[in-house]
């Protein structure tokens, strides 16, 4: 059960600290061991393929769903708690539009639930929405109606929000009119958690980028910083008939991945890897390019069953 103390050490609570919080449904363990802690202020992007324990993490933080083992506290207290004094705001995938109500009456709603709530227009104007005020909700595109679930969401004037998937089903502009308004809100030294699908987006938007697989945490920094712990740079080239013994040993070679006769090294050292293959006269069709976050992520979630490696 999630404790129901408060935040004693020096300087202010995380906004978010998850400590070894464990969740299982049947046979299923959706979060094991979790560790997680995210700071005021922070922009935090979450990743992990479908079924990693990202959307349990989510109903966690929201205190939708109680640990089965460990601790979820937001600003050093139940998640509960945070939740009715409007200091959380949510985004969550599921919703309906609400027929009849226009965009500014759905949003004064929602406010009036709170103790401390952000003035309507306010959150209309953060959300890039004034224009639509008057308009009834069941009448919007899915670019409107997402940015008047980012209003509702900002109704409770919360201190941290939570996005999932916020972006999911977006054309291109509606995406970037999102983000618009989002980094509004953060710049105000608000704190930001999202889930996405989208890598250029965790990258271009996220202070850090927490990768969860498995239900725990498997990687946590900058979109460089994981780039370089799943090895910074990939080497490709073809075997040519060669066969594959020794490849995993050459320099700064993190591992070796081989599709038909393409080998494709991740490695922490370029430079020294093509030396070294040169050295063995392998260097055919050479192909060197930095890793992508997409290339990072793959390596960091991977089922070793799923690649043939040396």
């Amino acid at each position: 059960m999630t404790t129901k103390t408060t935040h004693t050490g020096p300087g202010p609570a995380p906004a978010v600290s998850f400590t070894g919080a464990v969740k299982t449904f049947g046979e299923v363990r959706a979060v094991a061991g979790l560790d997680l802690t995210i700071a005021p202020g922070e922009t935090v992007a979450l990743l992990g393929r479908n079924g990693a324990g990202k959307s349990t993490t989510i109903s966690l933080l929201l205190g939708l769903d109680e640990p089965d083992a460990g601790r979820v506290q937001l600003f050093g207290g139940a998640p509960q708690d945070a939740v009715r004094a409007g200091r959380v705001g949510a985004m969550l995938q599921e919703g309906k539009a609400v027929p009849r109500v226009t965009v500014g009456e759905l949003v004064g709603f929602v406010a009036g639930r709170y103790p401390d709530p952000m003035d309507v227009g306010e959150a209309l104007r953060l959300a890039g929405i004034e224009e639509l005020a008057g308009r009834r909700v069941d009448k919007l595109s899915g670019g409107q109606t997402q940015r008047v679930r980012f209003a509702v969401a900002l109704a409770g004037n919360p201190a941290l929000i939570v996005l999932d998937e916020p972006t999911a089903a977006l054309d291109v502009e509606a995406r970037h009119a999102f983000w618009a308004s989002m980094r509004a809100y953060a710049r105000r030294g608000h704190t930001v958690l999202f889930s996405t699908h989208y890598l250029e987006e965790a990258d271009a938007h996220a202070d850090r980028i927490v990768v969860i697989d498995h239900g725990r945490v498997v990687a946590d920094g900058t979109g460089e910083e994981l780039r370089r712990a799943a090895g910074g740079s990939l080497v490709c080239f073809d075997l040519a008939g060669r066969g594959t013994e020794g490849l995993a040993l050459l320099p700064g070679v993190v591992s070796v991945e081989v599709t038909g006769e393409r080998a494709r090294l991740r490695t922490e050292d370029p430079d020294a890897t093509v030396m070294a293959l040169a050295a063995l006269d392998a260097v055919r069709n050479l192909e060197v390019a930095p890793a992508s976050l997409d290339d990072a992520f793959m390596a960091l979630t991977a089922d070793p069953r799923d690649l043939e490696r040396v």
